[in-house]
């Protein structure tokens, strides 16, 4: 419930500073700075956990400093993240925006699919179809009717496929991989979130460059910062945070599902803030959302830790009831 105020919170926030600011800042930054705040927050919270300063310094020597084999496990998500926000920029310069906005649904029944695959888990039916009911919800929430539109470059319909199909898998795989690393061992959350957080700098500082460097250099890393924009930093930093929290103690199906409850929570902020109108679709969206949580929390489990694999083949378990 928290993660889920916390994201529509988010991106009704997000929104006003991208459409209301007179000076846009980059994004670029102000991502690379969310990573640098969950580090020192992540670091914080370690302190507290471990008990004393030497116990924390012993800690990130042993598993942080100590622990290249570990730090390198850890970039895999980051840099899988970072191909994905590529390919989803890639999708967005060939195809429709509503076309993407179908398509790259998929996700959440490709994190399902990775799901039973890399962690020995199964679904029954119910959820199975609970979580397809989620993503044609999540659609129709998402659905702007097709508006005939001048595009000013060339499109190449193909190209924008296959990336959302990189984008969809990429999105599946590292949420499932950063579950299986934190549910595998028995290291601290927040060591896991430091070795992580630490490969993110360096990924988002290279974004920055690539991106926006040129105008960087000569505007300033954080030009057209105002304290909203900061405030957005803010909730990112405990979003990711908290969602690191949801993905251990229970799966990345239900952060999607969560997900999906923001979505809903935000349009609904933004008929209230910017003027939207509530169509037909997006109210039998929200309801197929809502029906599509509960019934995906009926069958009980435990998804805290990895299961242990079994004799089944993986076609075996994906039919498991």
């Amino acid at each position: 419930m928290v993660m889920t105020l916390v994201a529509a919170t988010y991106t009704v926030a997000l929104r006003y500073t991208r459409t209301v600011e007179t000076e846009l800042y980059f994004s670029t930054t102000a991502v690379c700075i969310t990573e640098v705040i969950k580090l020192f927050l992540s670091v914080g919270i370690l302190a507290k956990e471990t008990g004393s300063l030497a116990r924390l310094i012993t800690s990130l020597k042993e598993n942080v400093f100590g622990s290249p084999k570990e730090l390198l496990k850890l970039s895999v998500p980051s840099l899988v993240y970072a191909l994905q926000n590529n390919m989803a920029f890639v999708a967005l310069s060939n195809l429709d925006a509503a076309v993407y906005q179908v398509t790259y649904q998929l996700k959440i029944p490709c994190t399902a699919l990775c799901t039973v695959l890399m962690l020995n888990r199964t679904l029954s039916k119910l959820q199975w179809f609970s979580v397809f009911m989620l993503c044609g919800g999540v659609t129709l929430v998402q659905w702007k009717p097709a508006q005939a539109t001048k595009v000013q470059v060339e499109q190449n319909p193909w190209l924008g496929f296959g990336a959302i199909a990189v984008a969809v898998l990429c999105s599946g795989f590292a949420g499932v991989y950063f579950e299986k690393v934190l549910k595998s061992s028995d290291t601290s959350l927040w060591v896991r979130n430091i070795q992580m957080y630490l490969s993110g700098i360096v990924v988002t500082l290279f974004g920055v460059y690539m991106s926006d460097g040129a105008q960087v250099l000569e505007k300033g890393f954080f030009y057209g910062y105002t304290y909203y924009v900061w405030f957005v930093i803010f909730l990112a930093s405990v979003g990711g945070l908290y969602t690191s929290v949801v993905v251990k103690y229970t799966d990345n199906i239900m952060k999607g599902f969560s997900a999906a409850a923001a979505i809903v929570l935000s349009t609904v902020a933004s008929v209230i803030l910017f003027g939207l109108q509530i169509t037909v679709t997006f109210s039998l969206g929200a309801l197929l959302v809502c029906i599509s949580i509960y019934l995906y929390g009926l069958p009980r489990q435990d998804t805290t830790k990895i299961q242990p694999a079994e004799t089944k083949s993986s076609k075996e378990r994906l039919a498991t009831v």
